[in-house]
């Protein structure tokens, strides 16, 4: 190639999202396909969602606001804080792509952790950061190994808390100890994509509070799991609003549309849609334990939305075998991890017909 471009690209894998449903009917010829690859909310979106959506369909041929004001301002009140704190973003895709180029230079000391969130990586190594990758200790964050890899002259660090793709966590007085030991000058962006499934005594559900102590703090959240829209690709996060002011300066222009800013504000709002996707989720970690329990595979617990496990053999293999029965779920691969895959809990039908097809395929 003639054309020169960003030599970073040369060590970035393109994203691999996760199979369509209907692509993998018209591959395999299937009339029947769950999809459980992409923890995603197995009861889709709330019927307050779609009366907004419907409702603001008449406006599409305007702009929507610029600075998602009153979305903000309905997240500032669900949470406790001022609407300044707040920055909506096209998923949390975006946001991390905004970080990473707000705040990493070539060369900027970076630390993540062996197997997460794989944007942290690539958009870290577009920016040309000096990366230091913490081992995995039990398929979960080791925050003591973070504390021995985060010096003073440490950028940022990412972290996802409960993780994607293992569904770990850790604890509260874990974080606090490390929070306590970085630089105020270090960036940490904290990610609690899957806040809501978390429902261990010692996940910090104070991550908001903490911000009052650590101003170097960020905290990721999403929509698209828990409240069911991903596909209208919505993520906000919370902070000082100095650091939120740099960002805001990159940030696209009416990168959340008008659609979304409305669904997002009816979401917020139907807790009960909530409580019946939590309460799912719960049933079928019992189930999904117990299964690979009989089974003889290692698994970890979950606080999340999706389910780590070791199938014992090549994991690719694996998901290709259950392609062909109509389940659909994502090896984690990497040369420690190629027997490794996560599958999203989905309604009980779709966890039972999982279990029955990798009965089948192991």
């Amino acid at each position: 190639m003639t054309v020169k471009y960003r030599r970073e690209l040369d060590a970035i894998s393109a994203y691999v999202p996760g199979k369509p449903i209907d692509a993998v009917k018209r591959e395999l010829g299937l009339e029947r396909v769950i999809k459980l690859a992409s923890n995603e909310n197995p009861f889709g979106f709330s019927d307050s969602v779609r009366a907004a959506v419907m409702q603001a369909l008449d406006e599409v041929n305007l702009y929507p606001d610029g600075n998602a004001t009153l979305l903000k301002e309905k997240i500032a009140e669900k949470y406790g804080i001022k609407p300044d704190m707040v920055l909506p973003t096209c998923g949390s895709d975006e946001m991390v792509d905004l970080i990473a180029k707000t705040f990493i230079d070539p060369g900027s000391e970076v630390v993540m952790a062996e197997v997460t969130f794989p944007r942290y990586l690539s958009t870290s190594q577009m920016m040309g950061a000096n990366l230091k990758i913490v081992p995995m200790k039990n398929m979960a964050y080791d925050l003591e190994g973070f504390r021995r890899a985060i010096t003073p002259q440490t950028r940022l660090v990412w972290l996802c808390n409960p993780n994607n793709p293992t569904g770990s966590f850790f604890t509260r007085d874990e974080l606090i100890r490390l929070l306590e030991s970085i630089s105020p000058e270090t960036l940490v962006v904290y990610d609690e994509a899957y806040f809501e499934f978390a429902t261990h005594p010692e996940y910090p559900r104070d991550s908001l509070d903490l911000l009052q102590r650590h101003r170097n703090m960020l905290v990721m959240k999403t929509l698209s799991k828990a409240y069911g829209i991903a596909g209208l690709r919505i993520g906000f996060t919370i902070g000082d609003s100095a650091l939120l002011g740099m960002i805001n300066k990159i940030r696209n222009p009416f990168n959340v549309t008008l659609l979304t800013q409305a669904a997002a504000m009816a979401a917020l709002d139907d807790d009960e849609f909530l409580v019946k996707t939590i309460e799912n989720n719960e049933r079928g970690k019992v189930y999904l334990y117990a299964q690979f329990e009989d089974m003889g595979l290692n698994f970890v617990k979950t606080e999340a939305n999706h389910i780590a496990f070791d199938a014992g053999k090549d994991g690719e293999v694996v998901f290709q075998e259950l392609l062909r029965k109509g389940v659909i779920i994502r090896p984690i691969g990497g040369t420690k991890y190629d027997t490794w895959l996560r599958v999203s809990i989905g309604k009980m039908e779709e966890n039972q017909a999982f279990i029955k097809a990798l009965r089948e395929v192991l």
